[in-house]
């Protein structure tokens, strides 16, 4: 096997939960194959790099083996290798999230009613 089309490959290495899923991420220039925007019908060949941007976080890794199947979730992370840099910087960026829940506690409840008109108030509402 010389080559998989990216959506193929992005689906069986498990970034995506289905193929036209990652067919869109691909339509919408959240891959990057090689610093260059990636399309879904693009081939796949060992040792591209590749910069992902998923809910999960950014990853940035190299192609190690081919699948047009999707296996079980061990199989799929031997099809890639995440750089250092990559790992670093997804690492950060979940810091970073966790660190900014500390600081915004969520409310207790519902608003009551006088908080209700505050909110309205606020809002510029009636």
């Amino acid at each position: 096997m010389l080559g998989v089309r990216m959506d193929k490959w992005l689906w069986a290495a498990r970034f995506f939960k289905t193929r036209s899923l990652a067919a869109r991420a691909c339509d919408l220039g959240r891959i990057q194959w090689n610093k260059q925007p990636a399309k879904p019908a693009r081939e796949v060949h060992v040792g591209d790099l590749l910069n992902i941007r998923t809910e999960a976080g950014d990853f940035e890794v190299e192609v190690l083996l081919l699948s047009e199947v999707r296996g079980p979730a061990t199989v799929a992370q031997t099809l890639y290798r995440e750089t250092e840099s990559g790992r670093e910087l997804r690492l950060k960026a979940a810091q970073e999230r966790k660190a900014s829940f500390v600081f915004s506690p969520a409310p207790q409840g519902r608003p009551s009613k006088r908080d209700r008109r505050k909110i309205h108030q606020f809002r510029g509402e009636k």
